[in-house]
């Protein structure tokens, strides 16, 4: 389709990175985080190119940029994961560079590597930091030779489930299973004894094969019910990089995040600066360039806490805004300056976080009917006013949700001096929004911001099935996302929306389009 305005002249093109002036950006996804990065830009004088699915024509971030380009149908394998086609955008409109935002292309060293090959500039890491922390054993193997702490575990990847369970056995149950690419809980299982341990490996390994492309797994020691908490870094071209503090990430709703929070409320001053500089260190052993996040399980170990390194996101997160209300930088502006090739402006020692804060994932979805999704048309919609609240969102009144895409519709920011002003910021916010039209998991936000457990910082990653919060304890629930999203892609066109209608419980099922679809789009 045409650009939505006139084009202008733009500079020639010059090899990736390094110096070269971004004038004009392609923002390689959609929704909210599309509309976040055109914002930065906007502000700092760079152009932007929009790119969208015939389901996303009316979408916030198509209406925002400077121009749109229609690149696919409906599903993401049908639009935004054509590779070929987004690049081909690119030349089209003469961008710069490339940003591809969180999920889709974000991880895939494929893309990355095409656009340094074309001399577009990645807004991201170099495509050799996504190959080697992209692949779980490999990133293990580079952080144990920068003397970062690892969990016990296999060091090397299994396909024949003889050789793993062997292995497991040397290891002591319980173990946990992990595919070796791609994140979200997808291809993980915890295997409690030898009994469990064949379905569980081939379970994994189809689910893994299904979402990544790679059936390959490995094998973790199990621990307890450890907290996650992750350390946000930044590494500049000129071998600078620094980290910005934590996010705690524990409550989770199979094992996607449902808040973020910092600081943790378990971490000292001591343990924060050692995950930090381990954090540095693992990044800088892979020649890591701009915004990444290493991920860390922290247990109790005795009368001590221990921290142990899992994995590093190699772009940015969903919970970013977390960072920047506490220490008051924008990290997509910072992104684009460092992939411009500018040294990071500060230094380690000029990181000083001001506040906590708090943010939490607003979704389309019904916690009543076992996290049915919800599509469909937003009648109306009102975002929490005053002061302390940040709204990241893309919908507005007469959207219609599309049906092929990742729930979440939002992300509420609040910020404050101490954790217990924040809370209550967050229930004050939370209880202003009303949406019309749709269902979402407002109520049960709610109901983990007043467990007496949560406000006193008692949490882990298990937190919500200990307690039978958002129906973890019925695994009946992801049946039935993956029967609504099977029926609906079924109908496709059809008219019916039969996320509200109740018609998909008598349904012959297909699992397989909703895990790839999953495996694609949400952020672990």
């Amino acid at each position: 389709m045409s650009p939505a305005a006139k084009k202008k002249k733009s500079a020639k093109k010059k090899p990736s990175g390094g110096g070269k002036k971004i004038k004009r950006l392609l923002i390689a996804n959609r929704g909210e985080i599309a509309v976040r990065i055109i914002r930065t830009c906007r502000e700092m004088g760079i152009e932007t190119v929009a790119v969208f699915s015939d389901a996303d024509r009316s979408s916030m971030h198509v209406q925002l940029a400077d121009y749109a380009y229609e690149v696919g149908k409906g599903p993401s394998s049908e639009s935004y994961l054509l590779m070929d086609r987004i690049l081909d955008v690119a030349k089209k409109s003469k961008a710069d560079a490339v940003h591809p935002g969180y999920g889709l292309l974000s991880e895939n060293v494929v893309f990355a590597k095409a656009c340094e090959d074309a001399g577009i500039i990645f807004v991201g890491p170099p495509s050799s930091a996504i190959t080697e922390m992209g692949n779980k054993t490999a990133a293990r193997t580079a952080a144990l030779a920068a003397k970062v702490p690892v969990v016990p575990g296999s060091p090397q990847s299994y396909e024949d489930c003889a050789q793993a369970f062997a292995y497991a056995k040397k290891m002591k149950f319980p173990v946990l299973i992990k595919a070796v690419s791609g994140g979200g809980g997808r291809g993980m299982r915890v295997v409690e004894n030898e009994k469990e341990f064949q379905n569980a490996f081939e379970s994994a390994a189809r689910e893994a094969k299904s979402a990544f492309g790679d059936g390959r797994l490995y094998l973790e020691r199990y621990l307890k019910n450890p907290r996650h908490v992750e350390i946000q870094i930044l590494a500049d071209r000129k071998g600078n990089c620094v980290y910005l503090g934590e996010r705690e990430c524990s409550i989770q709703r199979r094992h996607q995040k449902i808040f973020e929070e910092t600081p943790s409320p378990v971490l000292t001053p001591a343990m924060r600066r050692a995950m930090g500089d381990a954090a540095v260190r693992a990044s800088k052993k892979v020649g890591y360039v701009n915004a990444g996040t290493v991920e860390f399980l922290v247990a109790k170990e005795g009368k001590q806490q221990k921290f142990y390194f899992i994995e590093m996101n190699t772009r940015l997160q969903v919970e970013h805004p977390v960072t920047e209300m506490a220490t008051g930088l924008d990290l997509v502006a910072l992104q684009l300056r460092i992939a411009q090739g500018e040294p990071l402006p500060f230094n380690q020692k000029a990181i000083q976080p001001k506040v906590c804060a708090l943010e939490a994932r607003i979704c389309a979805e019904d916690p009543e009917e076992n996290y049915r999704p919800s599509p469909g048309k937003i009648s109306s919609v009102r975002w929490p006013l005053g002061p302390y609240v940040r709204i990241d969102s893309h919908v507005y009144d007469g959207y219609e949700i599309p049906m092929f895409y990742d729930p979440m519709i939002a992300k509420i920011i609040t910020w404050g001096d101490d954790r217990p002003t924040v809370i209550r910021r967050m229930i004050r916010a939370l209880r202003e929004i009303q949406i019309q039209g749709i269902k979402t998991n407002i109520s049960q936000l709610l109901a983990v911001l007043n467990d007496a457990d949560f406000q006193k910082g008692n949490m882990h990653i298990n937190f919500l099935r200990d307690k039978e919060m958002f129906g973890e304890a019925v695994d009946k629930s992801t049946l039935d996302w993956v029967a609504a999203l099977t029926v609906m892609m079924d109908i496709e066109g059809s008219g019916t929306n039969v996320a509200q209608s109740g018609s998909i419980r008598n349904k012959k099922i297909n699992v397989s389009p909703w895990k790839r679809m999953i495996g694609m789009w949400r952020e672990p």
